[in-house]
């Protein structure tokens, strides 16, 4: 075997073990005889399947569904909790689908397994196949996740469109998640798109200038004020993938679009001119493993603060806790 050969087999074997390696309680193939012959994973993926030959775009809610579920408090599914002041009703959570989705795949599975898969595991489990079915590659889920109580819109402080590269660093940090992984999970935005709200300032008055962001290609420039005229009276869209033959493929394309200063965010632009990421940047667009090492961060982003054993429950419906608890300023609206 040549040197060559030896050393891409050990990172083979590297990556293989990263994908399946074990955070605290979770493990793949938690539910494997739990449910008596029934196949948890395949009863979520033939529900994930029909709807994603029916509307592709599924994929991009999903991958933010995931986020922005585990980016507060942790992946406990508290997304999917209904109420007057759940986290649903967060601003950057307004626009947030495919609750219908994850109703439908909790149907599939306690209709022959009740009471046992988490909302929270179905999530995951859902996204890890539409990513699968959009092209990326099929990444093993870790489960055993229970699902949370507490639901709060005052909980949610995502990441802003306009962080910085070092602000979005530290955010990601105090969720265990390094800054290649921030890197690779960014690039779900891959697929997807973004409202004009979220980065007209880019196309008119950056910063406060009177002026279009500097480091926006003229190119895209001229397409976006296209899309989101100065004074619109409704708030469009635009791909965050600019590459029109890309833009439902979950690949490393985005990376290619940002290295052409066709970022439509302001942090999806500024990752590949900050000296702290541009490098990491540079190397996927140029064709690096994307696949691997995008399932890989979406397993590490799924372990984010999990509730294992007894912390929590699961859930008959996503959409309400079992017992209800006291409805105060420290549970929020339990339903």
């Amino acid at each position: 075997m040549s040197k060559t050969a030896a050393v891409a087999l050990v990172l083979g074997l590297i990556f293989l073990n990263l994908s399946d390696q074990c955070y605290g309680q979770l493990q793949v193939g938690f539910y494997k005889g739990k449910c008596r012959t029934a196949d948890v994973e395949a009863l979520v993926g033939r529900v994930i399947l029909a709807r994603f030959i029916k509307d592709p775009t599924i994929v991009a809610a999903l991958l933010r569904m995931q986020f922005h579920d585990c980016f507060v408090n942790g992946c406990d599914a508290s997304i999917l909790l209904d109420g007057s002041n759940s986290e649903k009703t967060a601003p950057p959570n307004l626009s947030v689908r495919g609750y219908d989705l994850i109703d439908a795949a909790k149907a599939a599975v306690e209709a022959v397994c009740p009471g046992v898969v988490s909302c929270a595991d179905i999530i995951a489990m859902a996204t890890r196949d539409t990513v699968f079915l959009s092209g990326g590659g099929r990444y093993n889920v870790q489960t055993g996740r229970k699902d949370g109580f507490v639901s709060l819109a005052s909980n949610v402080n995502l990441p802003a469109p306009s962080i910085s590269v070092s602000d979005s660093i530290a955010a990601f940090a105090k969720k265990g998640l390094g800054a290649i992984d921030m890197v690779y999970l960014l690039g779900g935005h891959t697929v997807g798109v973004a409202h004009c709200s979220l980065f007209k300032d880019r196309l008119y008055n950056f910063q406060n200038t009177g002026k279009p962001d500097p480091t926006m290609s003229p190119l895209l420039l001229m397409s976006l004020r296209l899309r989101c005229p100065q004074n619109a009276a409704s708030d469009g869209t635009a791909n965050l993938d600019q590459n029109p033959f890309s833009s439902l493929i979950v690949d490393n394309s985005y990376y290619r679009q940002i290295m052409l200063l066709k970022g439509v965010l302001q942090i999806d632009q500024e990752l590949a001119l900050d000296p702290l990421t541009n490098a990491t940047v540079a190397t996927i667009a140029r064709g690096f493993d994307f696949s691997t090492r995008f399932g890989q961060a979406m397993v590490k982003l799924g372990a984010v603060e999990v509730l294992t054993g007894t912390q929590g429950e699961i859930r008959t419906s996503c959409r309400a806790i079992n017992k209800p608890m006291v409805n105060n300023s420290q549970n929020g609206p339990q339903t």
